[in-house]
């Protein structure tokens, strides 16, 4: 997938990153976590996009002929949590399964941290569930430092 294109996503995009996110949830879920939970919020943030535009959210796709969009990123700009310096949250990034292995997802986020430095950002967070070592690999070897844990315990059943 070296020949694929990234480019900013456009609306008309929308359905085929749609279609990329429930990837988001391929691997071993924490108990009580349904798969959609992973990647809805992630839809509905795309969806708004789409329909009026946000200038805090940068979305990039990766296209690559004949298969189309095979990859995106979405990056929210907004203050750093603790310091509230200028920074960006990665939402989500994923591929498509054809893309699988290539290092399009590297692309994608390497993309994203421009696109952040040069909105001013000095900084990119992100999630990933403790357990997701695929994804944990991916950030730990592009410079990705763990630095919260979050604990959660569910008060109802």
């Amino acid at each position: 997938m070296r020949e694929a294109r990234i480019r900013a996503g456009r609306p008309d995009d929308l359905d085929a990153m749609l279609a990329i996110l429930p990837r988001l949830a391929e691997f071993e879920l924490p108990a009580r976590r349904r798969p959609e939970q992973l990647w809805e919020s992630d839809a509905a943030t795309l969806r708004a996009w789409a329909e009026a535009g946000h200038d805090e959210l940068v979305v990039f796709v990766a296209e690559h002929e004949p298969h189309g969009v095979v990859g995106l990123a979405l990056v929210r700009l907004q203050p750093e949590f603790m310091s509230r310096a200028p920074s960006a949250h990665l939402e989500a990034i994923g591929v498509a399964p054809v893309a699988d292995g290539h290092g399009l997802g590297r692309r994608l986020l390497a993309e994203a941290e421009r696109a952040a430095l040069a909105a001013g950002a000095l900084s990119m967070t992100l999630h990933v569930f403790a357990n997701n070592e695929r994804a944990r690999s991916v950030y730990e070897r592009t410079g990705y430092e763990g630095e919260l844990l979050r604990y959660v315990k569910h008060l109802v059943d």
